[in-house]
């Protein structure tokens, strides 16, 4: 049992699960009966992304410098409320069941799912 960060959109490993769409917005331009099909998500869970104004910072990112900024504001955001509870769910559950989280990005490394991935294995969650 564990979590996949995957890329949403992306083609579903056989035994990846429950996908959990971790953005800010729905696909664009795709019925919401088809979010499942076309492997997008399951169910989506906008509060473990950045809020908007982070979303606009995280767009800006130009150096490492400015990446490490948003990781610290969305770091700080997702430790604090009930995103900290969600995670700690996320991680205790990945100890029973195979489930995914994802975003659209392509590149993991600057996208907030690579910081998720890390929030989630701080908490002992079981990640592939």
């Amino acid at each position: 049992m564990s979590i996949s960060i995957v890329q949403l959109g992306s083609p579903r490993a056989a035994d990846e699960g429950l996908r959990i769409g971790t953005v800010r917005r729905p696909p664009r331009g795709v019925p919401r009966a088809e979010f499942a099909t076309r492997d997008y998500y399951d169910v989506w869970l906008p509060n473990l992304s950045p809020d908007a104004e982070l979303v606009k910072e995280a767009k800006a990112v130009t150096s490492d410098r400015d990446w490490a900024a948003f990781a610290k504001k969305f770091r700080a955001e997702m430790n604090g409320g009930d995103a900290s509870k969600v995670l700690d769910l996320l991680a205790a559950l990945s100890k029973t069941t195979n489930f995914s989280v994802g975003c659209y990005c392509d590149d993991e490394s600057r996208c907030h799912r690579s910081i998720l991935r890390q929030l989630l294995d701080e908490r002992g969650a079981l990640i592939r």
